[in-house]
């Protein structure tokens, strides 16, 4: 079965992906996981997730998956106008 690995770093907030591996189940995963992309200690965490178990957009699907967010304008913060009395934001 394959997983892809996840690790939080010491002076990190969140989860990165650092690869994948193949194992039997996900005990054995974590155990593979943290010998191969642990090795000098620079992960406080780990997951490992069934990459069947991801669900993810592909590069030929930008257009109509991301399309709709360019017709909300004012999500972009020069939309606004700052009053001049504002000084600090």
């Amino acid at each position: 079965m394959l997983f892809e690995i996840f690790i939080r770093s010491q002076h990190g907030l969140a989860h990165k992906h650092v690869g994948s591996l193949h194992a039997p189940d996900a005990a054995l995963a974590l155990a593979n996981a943290r010998d191969v992309y642990t090795r000098r200690h620079e992960g406080v965490s780990i997951w490992v997730v069934p990459s069947a178990a991801i669900t993810a957009s592909s590069p030929g699907d930008k257009e109509p998956l991301f399309e709709p967010a360019n017709n909300k304008v004012y999500r972009h913060p020069g939309f606004y106008h700052v009053p001049p009395e504002v000084k600090n934001l």
